[in-house]
């Protein structure tokens, strides 16, 4: 799964994942912006930027790549200033390309300004349509982009007044850093579906990012996370707030994060991520327990999990398979007859541990089912002789349209077959999935009202998606 913006490009919807990271008050700002970014590298791999001022310009470097790469010594001496705002993405549908690397950057009649967004606007295509015929020119396929034609537009006397009246005509999804000459603004939407946290450093500076994990790389004090519909400005050292939008009566913050994208090191939501996937495995040995000698996991996310399995049904848990952290995104596709060599340049299994072994395996979802496939096969291939697939969601049966991206529903599995039609396309002796109720006990919200969870449940929690989320078809198994 991954996240961020979206757009339309030759009838492609496109879904990104991303992070977000912001600085003020800081002699070393684009330093430590790259290292935040370097912090969530994990929420998006494909390029990355940092826009930094110096109280009177800003200067920009986007590039495609990984942020370790891309920000060279030379590099980050030429983004001078005490203010900096950072974006690492990572696109899956057509939209690759220098083009829609963030953070977006533009000069208008008010000044210069940059824009950083996590998230997705889903009426993004009609409001984009809507400023071409007006004569507006758009430069890249992000949906961000909206809502800098809408800000560069608005005739309002403030730029704070502009941005929350451009705003206010979008729906969706977004947590945004907006840096100006002069001032750092960050805002998220009335729903809160995407994290936003605010921290501060011991020499004053303000600190904003999409996880606390990058708070704490650059030793920063967490002080809390911002609320749906608030806006925030710091300006001359001077941090001010404000709701112009007025929390969703209903509140949407990402079950997801917490099931699989996040760190397990960050606090979300206020939860730990680490503490909430163990719950999650936890949960998931009491509604589907297994007969197993050992428990192992599908790497690194569904670690957790797995240890919650293991603690709440007593089989032990051992690692019985590896990851490899040297699986670079240029891999070359190889030859069709040697292409489901695939899975086995990111896994490799234990021989020693899983023969002769009844396994339960957890991971933390199923999408198409081709790469459970292959790992079932795997473990058995090393000698297990039992594999029973353990997932620590429900079933994920609806697409994304607030920032994670899963395929269209045609392509989920679990929108068109049953857990024993899905057990046996992946060759497992059996599969359990979580149960929504149990997902709730797990976050401590049982009755899931401040979580969206509409992969899961198809309840999207704006009217735009509700009518028409796209149907499901039987895929070949």
């Amino acid at each position: 799964m991954r996240s961020c913006s979206a757009s339309r490009s030759k009838g492609v919807r496109q879904r990104t994942m991303c992070g977000i990271f912001g600085i003020v008050g800081h002699g070393e700002a684009s330093n430590l912006t790259y290292l935040g970014l370097h912090a969530l590298q994990h929420r998006g791999q494909e390029s990355a930027g940092i826009v930094a001022s110096d109280g009177h310009t800003l200067r920009a470097h986007r590039q495609m790549g990984l942020v370790a790469d891309i920000f060279t010594a030379p590099v980050i001496e030429n983004l001078p200033g005490e203010a900096a705002i950072g974006h690492v993405r990572y696109s899956t549908a057509g939209g690759s390309g220098i083009k829609n690397a963030q953070p977006l950057f533009v000069n208008y009649a008010g000044g210069q300004f940059s824009i950083a967004h996590n998230g997705n606007l889903v009426n993004a295509p009609e409001l984009k349509a809507e400023l071409e015929a007006e004569g507006a020119l758009f430069q890249s396929d992000a949906d961000t982009e909206v809502v800098m034609h809408l800000l560069a537009r608005s005739k309002q006397p403030t730029f704070e007044a502009r941005l929350v009246e451009a705003l206010r005509r979008v729906e969706g999804a977004y947590s945004i850093l907006l840096l100006t000459e002069d001032k750092l603004i960050a805002v998220r939407d009335p729903n809160g579906f995407r994290p936003l946290v605010l921290g501060k450093m011991k020499e004053g500076a303000y600190v904003l990012a999409s996880e606390t994990t990058a708070l704490d790389l650059i030793e920063a004090e967490i002080v809390r996370e911002l609320e749906p519909g608030e806006l925030v400005v710091i300006e001359n050292g001077v941090l001010r707030t404000s709701m112009p939008f007025k929390p969703a009566a209903r509140l949407g913050r990402c079950i997801f994060e917490h099931v699989y994208f996040a760190k397990p090191d960050s606090v979300l939501f206020g939860s730990s991520v680490y503490e909430v996937r163990k719950r999650l495995g936890m949960q998931l040995a009491r509604e589907q327990p297994a007969e197993a000698d050992l428990v192992i996991a599908v790497p690194d996310s569904g670690v957790p999990a797995a240890i919650g399995f293991s603690q709440a049904s007593g089989i032990p848990y051992d690692v019985g398979l590896i990851r490899s952290h040297y699986v670079g995104r240029t891999f070359i596709e190889p030859q069709q007859s040697i292409r489901h060599f695939g899975v086995k340049l990111k896994l490799s299994a234990v021989r020693s541990v899983l023969k002769g072994k009844r396994v339960v395996v957890v991971d933390d979802s199923i999408v198409r089912g081709t790469t459970s496939r292959k790992i079932v096969k795997m473990l058995k291939a090393a000698g297990a002789v039992e594999v029973h697939l353990r997932i620590s969601s429900p079933p994920t049966q609806w697409p994304c349209y607030y920032g994670i991206d899963t395929p269209s529903r045609t392509e989920l599995i679990a929108a068109s077959h049953t857990t024993e039609e899905i057990a046996k396309y992946v060759t497992a002796d059996s599969l359990g999935y979580l149960s929504l109720e149990g997902l709730g006990t797990a976050v401590e919200d049982p009755k899931r009202s401040t979580y969206c969870t509409a992969c899961f449940s198809g309840q999207y929690l704006t009217d735009k998606l509700t009518q028409n989320a796209g149907s499901a078809t039987k895929l070949s198994a």
